[in-house]
């Protein structure tokens, strides 16, 4: 077994589950993995790109789990704050762009405006084959933009972007609804993406939220209704 491979037994312990609940899951096609020599094998690449979709897909209380079990893998990581990763000079209040190739590349060079970013047009490129696989545009008017796969080699440090369009754009959601309010995710490891994808997934599912996110006039009020909400709902 390769080391990025989980046997059943690891796997569980990963996912906070018993081995049971694994394997019934794996039988059942709802776990992305093999059967090598009839044991199950399971990708760590590709059990996170299972959590990341799984993420997209959940309610408060199956994010909150999943935020779970992502620290509980890595206690030794601090947890994670929005706020703390999303810079105000990397913020576009409003974001000046109509359609969802401006809007990659400016919000890419927004992120770039910070020095953490050093080869934007490589980012705008991974960031855009991401989009054209599966668009990260949600039904309440939030696009999560990342490329695929981290790319340390172009970072500093993990960080996000936030901007917001003066009107909804079409940016790809599978029913025609339009998008307003984008977040980068620049992330140097899959479990620290995931990580961010999971908290940042809690707070747009808050409709209070989304709603002051639109309605603040300046990127400095916005984010300090981001920080006050995760102060009020994670301490």
């Amino acid at each position: 077994m390769s080391t990025g491979d989980f046997d059943i037994d690891r796997l569980a312990v990963y996912l906070h589950l018993t081995p049971a609940q694994v394997r019934k899951m794996a039988d059942r096609g709802r776990l992305p993995g093999r059967k090598i020599g009839g044991q199950w094998r399971f990708a760590e690449a590709e059990i996170h790109h299972w959590l990341e979709d799984s993420i997209g897909a959940s309610n408060d209380e199956e994010l909150a789990r999943v935020e779970g079990v992502l620290q509980r893998a890595a206690p030794q990581d601090q947890d994670i704050s929005i706020a703390t990763v999303l810079p105000r000079e990397a913020m576009a209040v409003p974001l000046i762009a109509r359609s969802r190739a401006s809007i990659i590349t400016k919000m890419v060079r927004l992120a770039a405006a910070t020095g953490w970013l050093w080869d934007p047009d490589k980012m705008a490129e991974a960031v855009r084959a991401r989009e054209q696989l599966h668009s990260t545009a949600l039904d309440n008017g939030v696009a999560l933009l990342h490329p695929r796969r981290p790319q340390p080699n172009l970072l500093a440090q993990p960080f996000l972007a936030f901007g917001r369009t003066h009107q909804g754009v079409v940016f790809g959601d599978r029913q025609g609804r339009l998008t307003d309010l984008f977040f980068l995710i620049l992330s140097t490891d899959e479990r620290g993406h995931l990580r961010t994808l999971a908290r940042l997934s809690r707070l747009i599912s808050n409709a209070q939220l989304l709603d002051a996110l639109r309605a603040l006039p300046t990127a400095a009020e916005v984010h300090q209704a981001i920080a006050d909400f995760e102060r009020e709902q994670f301490g």
